[in-house]
């Protein structure tokens, strides 16, 4: 009889091809599989609550696997790493109910994107922030974000290749947060779009800069077309940071911290 298997992970995006499996391999997902199958001696493939592309990293992706090899929870967690590269960590192990799914059994999934502003470009935090050289005003860009909370048709901030049918989305909070040079943008919403955060954050500079007002946002949103925002953000300063789960699934919670970055902030 198979056991299902939940797994907390956390990579560096820019050392992989994206989430999802590719013919050529280089993937988070092709690594993570080929580890797993060579404890469980057996094929295994996971299902993530998230996939994220080339570039973007993952504080806490969670997935789930079914398998019927009977391994203690430290091969799951210790095991595994021992044959991942080191771009990549299983954090937690846990043996879950069968009806868990990673994906459809989130409630809400949080990303942050981390954004030097200042003049001159990043060298160390190049793989791990998105920079923009304008200086940019905090409180237009919260005064925008606010205009996009709720329950709303997002086609104007998904990507051309977004294949999700629906683009009615939940967006339940927008932080924005500076600190020195570095602005944090968090936001947690129930499910999202192919470059939604960062199609958001792109829009939200455009406010902080001038470019537009902060109602130009809204107006941005109502259209439901993508011409009209700004050009999507780069990858590198996006992270998933958490997961949220119905506490009946007993999966470990997030807490959201500051991203480190090998830069002085």
């Amino acid at each position: 009889m198979a056991t299902r298997i939940a797994l907390g992970i956390e990579y560096d995006g820019s050392r992989f091809l994206g989430w999802q499996t590719q013919s050529g391999g280089g993937t988070v997902q092709d690594a993570l599989e080929a580890a797993l199958s060579g404890i469980a001696n057996e094929a295994v493939a996971v299902t993530c609550a998230g996939r994220t592309d080339r570039g973007v990293h993952a504080r806490a992706q969670v997935v789930h696997f079914d398998t019927s090899a009977q391994r203690p929870d430290s091969a799951w967690l210790r095991g595994v790493n021992a044959l991942l590269p080191e771009a990549v960590a299983v954090l937690w192990s846990r043996r879950v109910a069968p009806d868990f799914h990673a994906r459809y059994s989130a409630v809400s999934r949080s990303y942050r994107y981390v954004l030097l502003n200042r003049p001159v470009r990043p060298a160390l935090a190049a793989r791990y922030a998105g920079w923009h050289h304008a200086p940019l005003e905090v409180a237009a860009m919260r005064e925008a974000a606010a205009q996009l909370l709720g329950e709303h048709d997002f086609s104007a901030f998904r990507s051309a290749e977004c294949q999700a049918k629906n683009p009615v989305r939940t967006l339940h909070a927008i932080d924005i947060e500076r600190a020195g040079e570095r602005i944090d943008f968090t936001l947690r919403a129930n499910a999202w779009l192919q470059h939604m955060v960062r199609n958001i954050v792109g829009t939200l500079a455009y406010v902080g800069i001038g470019k537009h007002p902060p109602r130009w946002a809204k107006t941005v949103l109502e259209s439901r077309d993508r011409s009209l925002a700004a050009p999507t953000f780069g990858p590198e300063g996006l992270y998933l940071e958490a997961v949220e789960y119905d506490l009946r699934w007993n999966i470990p919670t997030t807490e959201i911290q500051k991203a480190a970055l090998p830069v002085e902030s």
